[in-house]
């Protein structure tokens, strides 16, 4: 009898569905890729329904439905802290009690509700109910698709029900939690305070402090220890809640924090200064500070070799590399869905080894199948898509197609890149991704302000042939999940003049740094991603033809979304998308499309108002 675990994540941000069959994981989506809504909270119907149909399965085939954490315990620190700061907090309480007493309290009745109608069953009929709590399922997502036997993990992140940061033993089938730091004392919280600070979307927009953390200098560093953060020796560390809202408040930071650092926060869309560069460079050191010192601990407590990460804080690429070069641990792994999505795998993973006690079978690769998880189409699905939406297409079979796409990426064409599954998690990783020549010195600002429409610092990834990593990068070991950065190698380095050297910030930006300036951080630096031809037979081979074309085995991988728009799922996803920037060609499997040779489209901007900015 074959056991199928359903794992969920919903109702705060990221929603998301995973199937585990015997411990095999068969699909996992987030549900935005199917809604268009970025960062959907909203209940997963749609991708608990794809990883149904990927199975070839019903809802009344499944065994357990799991929840990636308890939201009664959650209500209780909701509870706890209004009680510790009032009468303080009474705003930021009533705004979120109407939702916690409509939906969050009945989460088990709510759950069965969708359950029910989704599977079109009885709610008697519905398969058990259960639930994990948070930081286990980002856990249990950390170390059971893990490469390792044994390992010690972390997880850091904003909060789950009281836990920010935690510490858990991996061995084997079982996952012992160590010890924790509670709510409000968050390395996550902190993070995002200086990301809403800086004029960034809480939850979003994180990742654009680590971007822009290169062309500042680190100026704050001192204050945020002196001032927010009491950080201890070993890592564990108070923060100091004066100077915070989020407890009390429909803010991040208050008026006290404004004073320490001298300005209110940043409006939205407003000019990034070098202040905001100054902070983002001083909060990411305060960051790999932290985490450095924690991992020193744990590796001390535990005697573990390996480390595996989840939660928020483990998407952060930049801590990750300088923590694996640090040399603390002999190999670090990252759950590529490191944030709440992967609450859902987490969740229906711990239930597996905890509740069914399954058998972990390592063999020196992890259990993601490179994060393809996602929906793939047939010839005749992407035939009628196209058709559809009056594509005008070639159908070209990969021996002639990847030598072809190699020219025109040598050519500096920018390529919309659709094949295989969709990615789990929030890179695109060469199934869903936007493709360039990284050696082009226009390519960055190219694809940013004409393809992506966002912010010109913003930087790009490498998409790399594993075989070739080193002879780029200083790595030496796979990055598939682009969750590591890495400084580049001193050959292809091209160093500043003494001009150069005195420029601040953003004028940086548009000085090649190395022989793939596309690429190439202003400090030398690149976030890796390596290409297997095991897990990425297809992408592998475009690479490997790019490489006999142009020597060069590296491409410019960004994902195939606008800015404020999800990464698109399907073949129509794809061609709109295609069609409102300026890509010069799609690709969609083996069907080839060049902009000059479609259907001349009204200039229709209306889709910047349908996508909320991130």
């Amino acid at each position: 009898m074959d056991t199928t675990i359903l794992g969920i994540s919903a109702y705060y941000h990221d929603s998301a569905a995973a199937l585990l069959c015997n411990g095999e994981i068969i699909a996992a989506a987030q549900e935005e890729r199917f809604s268009r809504k970025k960062h959907d909270a909203r209940f997963p119907k749609n991708a608990i329904q794809y990883c149904l149909d990927e199975a070839g399965i019903s809802m009344s085939d499944v065994t357990e439905v799991v929840f990636y954490d308890k939201p009664l315990v959650k209500f209780e620190r909701l509870l706890e802290t209004y009680l510790s700061y009032a009468p303080r907090g009474i705003r930021s309480f009533i705004a979120a009690m109407p939702i916690w007493l409509k939906e969050k309290l009945y989460l088990k009745t709510t759950l069965k509700t969708e359950l029910a109608a989704l599977g079109n069953l009885k709610k008697t009929e519905l398969p058990v109910l259960l639930f994990t709590e948070h930081h286990q399922s980002h856990a249990a997502s950390a170390f059971f698709p893990s490469p390792f036997e044994k390992a010690a993990v972390m997880c850091l992140d904003g909060v789950g029900e009281w836990s920010t940061t935690t510490v858990w033993l991996g061995d084997g089938g079982s996952l012992q939690a160590q010890w924790e730091i509670d709510f409000p004392h968050s390395l996550g919280l902190l993070y995002s305070a200086f990301t809403y600070y800086t004029g960034f979307k809480v939850n979003s927009g994180e990742y654009k402090l680590m971007g822009l953390a290169p062309y500042g200098e680190p100026k704050y560093y001192d204050l945020i220890l002196e001032h927010l953060l009491d950080l201890k020796e070993d890592g564990t560390f108070r923060l100091n809640m004066e100077y915070f809202n989020y407890c009390t408040g429909l803010t991040m930071t208050n008026k006290k924090f404004d004073q320490l650092f001298g300005a209110p926060p940043r409006k939205p869309e407003s000019e990034i200064t070098q202040r905001e560069m100054d902070l983002a460079a001083s909060i990411q050191n305060v960051t790999e500070e932290v985490v450095l010192r924690l991992a020193k601990t744990v590796r001390k407590e535990t005697g573990c070799k390996y480390l595996c990460l989840a939660g928020g804080v483990a998407l952060n690429c930049v801590s990750n590399g300088e923590l694996l070069r640090a040399g603390v641990f002999d190999d670090i792994w990252v759950q590529p869905a490191a944030g709440d999505a992967g609450g859902a795998l987490g969740a229906a993973m711990a239930t597996w080894y905890d509740r069914h006690q399954g058998q972990r079978k390592v063999n020196g690769a992890d259990s993601m199948k490179g994060s393809y998880l996602g929906p793939r189409f047939k010839r005749d699905e992407i035939r009628a898509q196209l058709d559809s939406s009056n594509a005008v297409y070639r159908e070209i079979e990969d021996n002639e197609l990847m030598p072809q796409l190699a020219e025109i990426l040598d050519d500096e064409k920018v390529v919309g890149w659709f094949q295989g599954r969709m990615e789990f998690g929030p890179r695109a990783l060469g199934g869903r991704s936007i493709i360039g020549d990284p050696r082009s010195r226009k390519m960055q600002s190219l694809m940013n302000l004409k393809i992506k429409y966002r912010e010109s610092f913003r930087p790009f990834a490498p998409s790399v042939l594993n075989e070739d990593v080193s002879k780029y990068f200083v790595q030496d070991r796979p990055s598939p999940y682009m969750l590591m950065v890495a400084p580049v190698q001193d050959n292809i380095k091209i160093p500043m003049s003494d001009e150069q050297n005195k420029l601040f910030g953003i004028e940086k930006l548009h000085i090649p740094r190395s022989e793939l300036p596309a690429v190439t951080h202003v400090d030398y630096s690149a976030r890796i991603q390596t290409i297997h031809a095991e897990t990425n037979p297809r992408y592998h081979q475009l690479i490997s033809a790019f490489k006999d074309r142009s020597g060069c085995s590296v491409v410019v991988n960004t994902s195939f979304n606008v800015r404020g728009e999800p990464i698109v799922c399907t073949p129509e996803d794809a061609y709109r998308c295609f069609m409102r920037t300026e890509m010069d060609y799609l690709v969609v499997e083996n069907f080839l499309m060049k902009k000059s040779d479609q259907p001349a489209l009204e200039k229709d901007e209306s889709w910047m108002e349908e996508f909320e900015l991130d």
